[in-house]
C-alpha cells in the first residue's frame, strides 16, 4: 500500500487528485476545511489550514495513527491554496493578508516541517509535493499576496531538496505548476473587475475559448509525476511541459 495525505481535496484539483490516487491503490487521507462529496473510501478530516495551532495538533495525530509498517511510501501533497482578495495591495486588509499567507505558505511550511520530523525513522519512501503556480514568476496586479506566497513555496521546495540531499532516507520534494485549470479559483478571477485585476479579459477569453484544462486531466499528469523517479529533488515541474 502507498499513502497520500492531501490538503484541500474537497473540490477542484485536489478532489480530482485524491480520487486519481485512490483509483491507483493509494490509501488517501484528506485535510480540508470542509468535507467533499462522493469521496467514499477516502478518510476526510475537517481542518482549517489557516488555524495553525489546530493544524499542527491535527497533523501530528494523523501521522501517529498511520502504520509505517503497512505502507511502502507516504506522500504529503500540499494542494490547498487561496487567491485571497484580488485587489491592489493597499486595498487588502491585514486579516485577509494573514489568512491567505497562512493557507498558501505558512501551512505548507509547517506541514513539511512536521512531516519530515515525524516520519524520520519510517523505513518507507517519503515525498512532498506542493502545488505552486506560474504566478510565482509573474507580477500580476491584484495578486500581490498570491504571487509572493507561491514564489515562497518554490524557494521552500528548493531548500528542502538541498537539506535532504545527504540524508540516509531523504524526503523527495518538488513543486508543481498545474497550469490554468477550470476550477472555482478561475471563476473568482473572471468575476474580478478591471480595477481590481487589469488582465481579467484574458482569463475570460480562456474560458470562452475552451483553453482551460480540466481537474481530471491535471490529476492524471500529477499522478504520473508522482511516480517519475527521474525527477530531481527540489525542482519545479510544470504540468503543461511534462513528458512522461
Amino acid at each position: 500500500m502507498k499513502t497520500l495525505i492531501i490538503t484541500g481535496a474537497s473540490k477542484g484539483i485536489g478532489n480530482a487528485i485524491a480520487k486519481e490516487f485512490q483509483n491507483n491503490g493509494y490509501q488517501v487521507v484528506s485535510l480540508s476545511r470542509t468535507k467533499g462529496k462522493n469521496m467514499e473510501g477516502i478518510t476526510q478530516i475537517e481542518c482549517d489550514l489557516s488555524d495553525l495551532e489546530n493544524l499542527q495538533s491535527t497533523f501530528v495525530t494523523l501521522l501517529s495513527d498511520l502504520k509505517p509498517t503497512i505502507t511502502e511510501s507516504i506522500t504529503l501533497l500540499n494542494n490547498a491554496g487561496s487567491l485571497g482578495l484580488i485587489n491592489q495591495l493597499e486595498n487588502i486588509d491585514y486579516q485577509n493578508i494573514i489568512q491567505t499567507v497562512n493557507i498558501n505558505y505558512t501551512a505548507p511550511l509547517l506541514l513539511n516541517s512536521l512531516f519530515i520530523k515525524e516520519t524520520e525513522n519510517w523505513n518507507v519512501q517519503r515525498k512532498i509535493r506542493t502545488i505552486s503556480s506560474g504566478a510565482a514568476n509573474g507580477s500580476y496586479d491584484g495578486w500581490s499576496v498570491y504571487c509572493s506566497t507561491k514564489a515562497a513555496v518554490d524557494r521552500m521546495t528548493a531548500v528542502i531538496g538541498v537539506e535532504q540531499e545527504n540524508k540516509n532516507n531523504p524526503v523527495h520534494a518538488i513543486a508543481i505548476y498545474p497550469g490554468v485549470v477550470d476550477t472555482e479559483m478561475q471563476a473568482q478571477i473572471r468575476n474580478s473587475s478591471e480595477d481590481e485585476f487589469s488582465n481579467v479579459a484574458r482569463f475570460k477569453a480562456m474560458k470562452t475559448e475552451n483553453q482551460l484544462a480540466s481537474p481530471q486531466e491535471v490529476a492524471t499528469i500529477i499522478y504520473q509525476i508522482e511516480n517519475d523517479t527521474s525527477i530531481k529533488n527540489g525542482v519545479i515541474v510544470d504540468v503543461r511541459k511534462y513528458n512522461a
